[in-house]
């Protein structure tokens, strides 16, 4: 049963930096009816490739159709599906200027983050941690009326 179980899975990606490929890629996951969850996409310094990073939610048995699909693709190098890794989000939120600013950065401080813009009539928070505590840090920055909150996509690098 565990087999078919749909879980959260982190796939890296790294091509060839050119245009279409993400198109490719991201068909693979459309095909066999998979949402991706968050899609990060990078050059890698010093190449002429790309770093993409894929969160979604599929059984072990579909990752490893799209992980082999993947692999069939010609500007793709290397696929990684992520065991042990360190894995980040960041999000940025906009909470009216009327909000208790110290409550504010103490409550992103929490969440590796802090204060990072102050204008006349609001205030921009940034925090970027585990996926997980971002979720967290959403639910308790919602006690400060936010205004606009927007989320990046997940980075992962293996341990």
């Amino acid at each position: 049963m565990a087999h078919s179980t749909n879980e959260r899975r982190v796939i890296s990606v790294v091509v060839m930096n050119e245009s279409s490929v993400l198109a490719r890629v991201t068909a693979l996951f459309a095909g066999r009816g998979y949402n991706i969850e968050s899609l990060t996409v990078a050059p890698i310094p010093n190449s002429e490739m790309s770093h993409i990073t894929i969160a979604t939610n599929g059984s072990t048995k579909v990752m490893e159709q799209i992980t082999k699909q993947l692999h069939k693709l010609i500007p793709v190098y290397k696929v990684i599906e992520h065991e042990e890794m360190v894995e980040k989000e960041m999000v940025l939120v906009k909470f009216p200027i009327a909000e208790n600013l110290s409550d504010i950065a103490a409550l992103c401080s929490t969440y590796n983050g802090g204060i990072v813009n102050v204008g006349k009539e609001m205030v921009i928070a940034q925090v970027a941690d585990e996926p997980k505590r971002i979720k967290h840090f959403i639910e308790a920055a919602e006690r400060y009326n936010p205004t606009e909150i927007v989320r990046g996509g997940v980075v992962a690098i293996e341990r």
